[in-house]
């Protein structure tokens, strides 16, 4: 049992789960509007994210010195490194324009671990600005990479894909930071730490029940489709209600992050 939770330990500690979760959203997008060429911007974001996400966690700690050199971080270091090979590998693989994108996105992670300015925090330290930065990346590397990368034009159902699916990331890291709220810094302003946890609960659970109602506004509306959205929906709002301070890691960094690989096998399966 030890070893087996070692291993889930490391599996969430480097990164692999969450970046497991923005890769099926890749493979999702790919599904959804029928791109058969995928597995580049799919593994880009797969890798990419194991590097950002790795360099967000370890890279003040490290560059401080507040972090030893344990036997585990070694191996996510040198994971961090064949990813960081592999990412840019399949970066140079994606078409010209997607390259353009993806180095937007490359700068707002720097932005978001980085102090670029004097005297300034990163934006990760910006009140307020962490659950947009995040969110927003994913949609860009979940929806606008693949997109572009297949030369598709965007329409309104693009448009639409990319509100809900930046509101279901919004409400997944609210449960981030309603389970992390006692270790947060209160000077971060996180959404529980200005309005309160119930009150978040309320906010992510209106969010959801949009996320729902624009469905309705698909043109290629489905009741079959509609189903999966709210069976999403529904699960989503399980995890945030009964999110609290007292959870484990895993109530949020496993089975939370969980959502999105579920999502895409709800839709490979009865999309």
């Amino acid at each position: 049992m030890t070893i087996f939770k070692k291993c889930i330990d490391f599996y969430i500690s480097s990164s692999i789960h969450v970046a497991l979760s923005c890769y099926s959203l890749v493979r999702m997008t790919c599904f959804m509007f029928e791109i058969q060429n995928s597995d580049a911007p799919a593994f880009f974001a797969f890798f990419g994210t194991i590097v950002g996400y790795n360099f967000v966690k370890y890279d003040a700690l490290a560059r401080t010195q507040k972090l030893q050199m344990r036997t585990e971080l070694k191996a996510i270091i040198g994971l961090s490194f064949f990813s960081f090979l592999a990412t840019v590998y399949f970066f140079f693989t994606l078409d010209k324009t997607t390259k353009i994108i993806a180095v937007v996105f490359l700068f707002l992670t720097l932005l978001y671990t980085l102090p670029f300015f004097p005297n300034r925090r990163n934006a990760r330290n910006w009140a307020g600005v962490k659950i947009y930065i995040v969110a927003l990346c994913w949609v860009g590397v979940s929806l606008v990479l693949p997109i572009l990368n297949a030369g598709i034009a965007f329409d309104s159902t693009i448009l639409l894909v990319g509100v809900q699916r930046f509101i279901l990331i919004f409400v997944l890291v609210l449960i981030f930071e309603i389970i992390d709220l006692r270790y947060d810094d209160p000077h971060l302003k996180t959404v529980p730490q200005q309005i309160g946890v119930n009150q978040t609960k309320i906010v992510g659970s209106a969010f959801l029940f949009l996320f729902v109602l624009l469905e309705f506004l698909d043109v290629n509306f489905s009741i079959q489709t509609l189903l999966l959205k709210i069976g999403v929906a529904a699960t989503t709002i399980t995890f945030l209600l009964f999110a609290n301070e007292k959870k484990s890691k895993y109530y949020s960094s496993f089975w939370a992050e969980s959502i999105p690989i579920l999502w895409w096998i709800l839709v490979v399966l009865f999309g």
